[in-house]
């Protein structure tokens, strides 16, 4: 619920730091985008597998740097580098939402938003960023207590 609540408050900051520009921008999609993720290309099994495949990723790296033992401030560090490189390999074909939260909060805030000229909140992929991450979760840490 934090989350959720987080990631709606940081959308209607967004909102509110770009409100003249929402007027000046006709591209709907490029509206939609500061809110929430889309797809690269649109392909739903390609799309949820990505998003399963990077959040199962994710929760295992954080689960094993969990297991180390770092110097103060270090875990992190290394937590961002992680979230860094799996964006930066995995993140493009859905714009990696990682976390239900990050999505969800941020398109239901676009859905009732003022904003001039925007289009639907594309609810059709909604569930491709609430779920794969979910389940990728869910994954990444049963291998994890597999594994170790």
């Amino acid at each position: 619920t934090a989350q959720m609540l987080g990631g709606f408050a940081g959308a209607v900051l967004v909102w509110l730091t770009y409100l003249p520009h929402w007027k000046a921008t006709e591209d709907k999609a490029t509206k939609l985008g500061v809110f929430c993720t889309a797809p690269a290309i649109r392909d739903t099994k390609a799309n949820f597998v990505t998003e399963f495949i990077v959040t199962a990723l994710l929760v295992f790296g954080l689960m094993g740097l969990g297991q180390v033992k770092m110097v103060d401030g270090f875990g992190p560090l290394t937590a961002g580098a992680l979230i860094f490189v799996l964006g930066l390999s995995l993140g493009g074909p859905t714009g990696y939402a990682i976390n239900p939260a990050r999505d969800l909060a941020p398109r239901i805030a676009h859905a009732i938003l003022p904003i001039a000229g925007k289009g639907d909140s594309d609810w059709k992929y909604a569930w491709i960023p609430v779920l794969g991450p979910i389940l990728g979760g869910i994954l990444g840490a049963l291998l994890f207590m597999l594994v170790f």
